[in-house]
């Protein structure tokens, strides 16, 4: 099916349009993850990293990354003809972390990706998100090299409340990009529901 159309004699679908951010540490993989599932080219802003920016840079278990994301990266995704959503990736070091406000203006939720070689690299995203009950989920971003642990240990690291999905991804690789993002429009969505209840009672 066509973006825009609908089934012949039927008047187009306009489709219902989601913010998702898409956060974590410093080389977790957020511009990968958008670039993977993208059906637009995505939009990017990255810079090379310099010596100048070593001393607060930290590379460690990622060395053999060159850029980094200083705005936000952007892309989109038709899930079915009804729903479209707009991804932006957040900037993931700390001198950066200013533009979080306003790019989770409108956000009906975010995926925080994880990797188990830098995990305390993701509890700024975990924080701000618990903070300004943002609804999220937890992409664990299986590096090859890494070591793999499971996903209740992972759990338990973070310091997850139970009700905050956890799920190990593949951030390179489309349909796994697909499901934690069907997963995390889920999780929103009984999320609201559940707060809606909590107001009428």
């Amino acid at each position: 099916m066509i973006f825009g159309r609908s089934e012949r004699g039927k008047p187009p679908v306009e489709p219902v349009t989601l913010k998702i951010l898409v956060a974590g540490g410093f080389g977790v993989g957020k511009t990968t993850l958008v670039g993977a599932v993208s059906e637009i080219r995505p939009l990017r802003t990255e810079e090379l990293l310099t010596e100048a920016g070593r001393p607060i840079d930290d590379t460690n278990g990622v060395e053999g990354k060159r850029t980094t994301t200083v705005a936000m990266d952007f892309g989109r995704i038709t899930l079915r003809e009804d729903l479209v959503l707009y991804l932006f990736g957040t900037p993931g070091q700390e001198r950066f972390w200013f533009m979080w406000d306003e790019l989770s203006e409108g956000a009906l939720g975010a995926v925080v990706l994880a990797d188990t070689r830098r995990l305390e690299d993701c509890f700024a995203a975990v924080d701000y998100f618990e903070r300004r009950s943002i609804p999220f989920l937890v992409g664990v971003n299986c590096f090859e090299g890494a070591a793999r642990y499971p996903a209740e240990d992972i759990r338990q690291a973070l310091d997850l409340d139970e009700g905050v999905p956890l799920v190990l991804c593949d951030a390179r690789d489309r349909e796994s990009v697909k499901e934690i993002l069907i997963g995390v429009v889920q999780h929103a969505m009984a999320y609201q529901a559940d707060r809606r209840q909590t107001v009428a009672t």
